[in-house]
């Protein structure tokens, strides 16, 4: 089973990165971090194609079946980050694929938009976007940036559910 976590912060220090690595650890997948691994502002313009990070992130969508994608909270959506990704992919890359949407939200302020924004752009995609949900609340980690066990729980029942959308390789 391919999964793919893509890391929708370009923020190298950051709630949403730490999210993003738990996730790739505990399901064993292949991680993009956008931070580490940036992709030119989107135009459009074929030759973009040839850029080694967009290389990089076709190939590993065309390989996944499945897909978790993470991002902070700005201004009431998704990251930029990861909306100019996904800009380099289509519905080919996520056709009847499932997508687990996870969120990573500051302030206190919810981050339940970013996650509705990127359950339309899914939806656009042709993917299959799994009903449940995860928001990452500040209170979520301790002092040192690690998840709190109660957060961890909340991961695994969410993982959980997700395991239940994967395909099946026969």
């Amino acid at each position: 089973m391919d999964i793919v976590v893509i890391s929708g912060s370009p923020r190298k220090l950051g709630r949403t990165r730490i999210a993003a690595y738990e996730m790739a650890i505990k399901l064993k997948a292949d991680l993009i971090d956008l931070s580490e691994e940036p992709m030119p502002l989107f135009n459009g313009d074929s030759s973009q194609g040839k850029h080694p990070a967009v290389q990089r992130l076709r190939q590993k969508a065309e390989e996944a079946d499945a897909f978790v994608w993470v991002s902070p909270e700005y201004h009431n959506g998704m990251s930029g980050a990861l909306k100019n990704a996904l800009e380099f992919l289509n519905g080919t890359h996520f056709q009847r694929k499932p997508i687990l949407l996870l969120s990573v939200c500051g302030g206190g302020k919810g981050g339940i938009n970013a996650v509705n924004q990127m359950r339309t752009v899914g939806r656009g995609l042709y993917a299959m976007v799994v009903p449940h949900q995860m928001v990452f609340d500040p209170e979520d980690f301790d002092a040192n940036f690690v998840l709190t066990e109660k957060a961890i729980e909340r991961l695994h029942s969410t993982i959980e559910e997700f395991q239940q959308w994967l395909p099946v390789k026969v």
